[in-house]
């Protein structure tokens, strides 16, 4: 994707750190994006079409989240934070938007959830959703479908990759690095749910405006909706057949679904 089709902007944010973000689209309604961990606005937004659709009826804007791709990084390795996008908003004048993150930027769109959302007209959730914390409702969750696309190990690789050299390795360095032994992600218990900002605060049924969540049929979706399922007045799921976390939204194997859906559902839900 060339850079004519999309501008690239910077802010400074409340504590000094510059934020960099990418704009598409000159009419409509804004839609904000937010990738996911070790991703990029560019990566996880304009190199798999999702921004180009979009920006087709709205003004789009996806943001480098602190830490990652063109934006400072104080806390190399660190997550994102929803008080930028929220200053981000402020920034560029976005009253009310869209808001639509994936994985970590679903844990963030959550945030947003309790922070502004007055300021929301739809809330997205790629990869990802606002799981069970109460004990008794957890054990009542459907079992997901266990596997793994067999691509998922190639895109995690590549990705692992970008972020790296986005860190300043090389890309010697970078394929070195994620070569090494992994160690295992920690269980999600209901208390790292809480602790790490999976929406464990969050009241959904407070929540008044319109909820999708996309997932592939293989990243666990009925552990990540059960909840919104229950709770949401207004909830759409999306399951994408045969794919996992990064399948479901890497260039290359983002299945069409993907995209289709999350335009249907902006547009369909426009304020």
């Amino acid at each position: 994707m060339s850079d004519e089709r999309y501008e690239h902007g910077w802010f400074d944010a409340s504590d000094g750190v510059k934020i960099h973000y990418v704009t598409q689209g000159e009419t409509g309604s804004w839609v904000v994006l937010i990738h996911g961990y070790t991703g990029s606005a560019e990566g996880n937004w304009c190199v798999n079409g999702v921004a180009d659709a979009l920006a087709a009826n709205h003004r789009v804007v996806a943001i480098d989240c602190r830490n990652h791709g063109r934006s400072d990084k104080p806390e190399k390795g660190g997550p994102g934070k929803p008080e930028d996008v929220v200053e981000l908003m402020d920034h560029l004048g976005i009253e009310r938007a869209h808001v639509h993150g994936y994985s970590m930027g679903g844990m963030i769109t959550g945030r947003l959830l309790s922070l502004i959302p007055d300021r929301m007209i739809t809330a997205g959730f790629g990869g990802s959703g606002v799981r069970e914390t109460d004990e008794e409702w957890i054990a009542k969750v459907p079992v997901d479908v266990e596997g793994t696309d067999p691509d998922e190990a190639t895109a995690s690789r590549n990705l692992r990759i970008s972020a790296a050299m986005n860190n300043g390795k090389s890309r010697e360095e970078a394929e070195a690095s994620v070569d090494k032994p992994r160690e295992p992600r920690p269980a999600v218990t209901p208390e790292r749910v809480r602790r790490m900002g999976f929406g464990g605060e969050l009241d959904l049924r407070k929540v008044d405006i319109p909820v999708l969540a996309i997932n592939g049929e293989l990243d666990r979706p009925m552990a990540k909706t059960h909840r919104m399922w229950r709770e949401l007045r207004d909830f759409t799921n999306v399951v994408l057949p045969g794919k996992s976390h990064l399948t479901a939204i890497v260039a290359g194997y983002i299945p069409p679904e993907y995209v289709s859906s999350t335009v249907r559902f902006i547009d369909g839900n426009d304020a």
